[in-house]
């Protein structure tokens, strides 16, 4: 056996995994015999059908997050200019099979060429669509991933990742692939351990390895002391979750008494499935995009009206936050978001674009109307950027609340606040104080602050939460919101790592919002944290008294 070989990526899913090493390998194009071209196109235009009811078939039985994956690829399908250029190439003597694979080529080309972090993590699911419909035009079918190994990879289809059985273990090591990537939300989703970017890998004689999707790492043919470290490791988490696991049905407090709200983040009603009221403080961050899914029609007032009723229903009388429609960025919506913006992360995007659209904005705020008469239901907008947006809507909230009146509907106008993730909003918070609420996104203001987009790998060390620049400003929202008597939540990414809890109560926050699978572990970390007053200056720590 070869001496060990420890290799370094970026993380993208948490975890560890060890097991057999299996090299997953580009497909082999098996080319079927060609004939006249009308046959060629009858056999592709039933591969691409085919391949798409597969793609419905296997949506049926997920999860929304993952079915959304999964409609995103059957949309491309459907869509005629992806198969117009291998139509095409058909009349003129290609076989279905070398226009298909011709075709796609462009369009992944394309795609690897775009100055979008989106575009180029979208790739993969182009090669899924192509590999997909080559296999119904030659007959054949997928190798299925052996259970519990550690698969090795230049990357990973969404497909092929959920035909996979993960429940015995298993990690992924990939060479190229993207955090931000279908697979890697998936991964992250199911508590698979993934690295990426691992470069180019001599796997020849390796048959074990071990994935440490926490530090990015891949150790091919590890020694004893290697296994038994991570044998530890593993040992450790176990028993770490079952510590944090005791503080889920317990009040936030921090080691010295303060008391801290915990809220939940939810992407999908789905995820409150088999989880209580009494674990949390309420939704502090409802994504209304979840209704919202690229390829289909947009969500009429009833839809919306029911997916709002649910959560509140499910809350009992706690507050739930629901974010209106949040798109654009890297969250385009054909038909709904604008093409070909040069910079889509400071385009028209989030309630710019609500704004825009009036007559999808309306059917929103209508049914958020209708559902606040059920519950302790709040509003808040994300990108605002200037005091006139915020009145605009609550303009356009009480017209539309005027019309339901009018109609004899039942209705509420609900608290409503913003969203801080733009620096004009964080540098001075006093402009906003007609906002019921406050809550920091500190994904987005990170990366504006630091000018490094937060889905490119090539500047992930300069897109720092805790960067004093971004500490500073979240410092003045937080300071503001205690002066002002406005509640102030931090809902990004930064809230739901126990690392950041510590620093984020010493600049004073007593509100997070971080996802379910973060909910026990983050109370923990409360309870055993003093809060200290943190400088963002200096790094500094004194003793904070709220």
């Amino acid at each position: 056996m070869p001496p060990p070989v420890d290799v370094r990526g970026r993380p993208a899913a948490p975890g560890v995994a060890s097991g057999s090493l299996y090299h997953l390998q580009e497909e082999q194009v098996e080319q079927a015999p060609g004939g006249d071209a009308a046959s060629e196109v009858e056999d592709l235009l039933t591969a691409v059908t085919s391949a798409a009811a597969d793609l419905t078939r296997m949506a049926q039985d997920l999860d929304q997050d993952s079915a959304d994956i999964i409609e995103f690829q059957i949309a491309m399908l459907e869509d005629d200019v992806l198969r117009a250029p291998a139509l095409a190439a058909i009349e003129v003597g290609q076989t279905a099979t070398e226009a298909w694979r011709v075709a796609l080529a462009e369009q992944i080309a394309e795609y690897e060429a775009s100055d979008e972090d989106y575009f180029r993590a979208r790739v993969v699911d182009l090669i899924d669509i192509r590999d997909r419909v080559t296999r119904h035009l030659s007959g054949t079918v997928a190798k299925p991933l052996p259970a519990g190994a550690v698969v090795v990879s230049e990357d990973l289809t969404p497909t092929r990742f959920l035909e996979s059985d993960w429940t015995a273990g298993g990690g992924l090591a990939l060479t190229a692939g993207s955090t931000s990537s279908h697979v890697a939300i998936l991964a992250r989703a199911r508590g698979v351990p993934m690295v990426v970017g691992l470069g180019d890998l001599d796997l020849n004689g390796h048959r074990q390895a071990i994935v440490d999707g926490d530090l990015g790492r891949l150790v091919l043919s590890p020694d004893p002391e290697v296994q038994a470290y991570y044998r530890r490791v593993t040992a450790d988490a176990a028993q770490r979750h079952a510590r944090e696991s005791r503080f889920l049905h317990k009040p936030g407090r921090s080691r010295d008494g303060e008391a801290v709200q915990v809220q939940l983040n939810i992407m999908d009603p789905s995820e409150l499935d088999g989880l209580e009221p009494d674990t949390c403080d309420g939704i502090g961050l409802m994504r209304s995009e979840f209704l919202f899914r690229d390829g289909a029609a947009l969500p009429d007032e009833e839809t919306q009206f029911r997916a709002y009723r649910r959560l509140l229903d499910w809350a009992g009388g706690k507050p739930v936050t629901v974010r209106t429609l949040d798109v654009g960025g890297d969250k385009p919506i054909a038909g709904l978001t604008p093409d070909g913006e040069a910079n889509s992360f400071l385009g028209l995007r989030g309630v710019r674009l609500s704004l825009a659209r009036p007559e999808v904005f309306k059917v929103q705020l209508r049914a958020l109307a209708r559902a606040a008469t059920a519950g302790n239901l709040k509003v808040m907008l994300p990108m605002v950027t200037v005091p006139e947006e915020l009145r605009q809507v609550h303009d356009m909230f009480q017209s539309v609340c005027a019309e339901l009146e009018g109609e004899g509907v039942d209705y509420a106008l609900p608290p409503l606040g913003i969203m801080v993730e733009v620096p004009a909003v964080a540098a001075a918070p006093d402009l906003f104080a007609e906002a019921a609420f406050f809550s920091i996104g500190s994904n987005d203001l990170t990366q504006y602050v630091t000018a490094s987009a937060r889905d490119n790998p090539a500047v992930d060390a300069l897109c720092d939460p805790a960067h004093p620049a971004v500490l500073k400003l979240m410092r003045g929202v937080l300071d503001f919101g205690q002066h002002s008597g406005v509640e102030v939540s931090v809902c990004g990414d930064m809230a739901a790592e126990s690392r950041f809890v510590p620093l984020l109560l010493g600049l004073g926050l007593r509100r997070f919002s971080v996802a379910p699978t973060a909910l026990a572990r983050i109370k923990a970390t409360i309870a055993g944290t003093e809060v200290l007053d943190c400088n963002p200056a200096d790094g500094g720590a004194s003793r904070r008294h709220a």
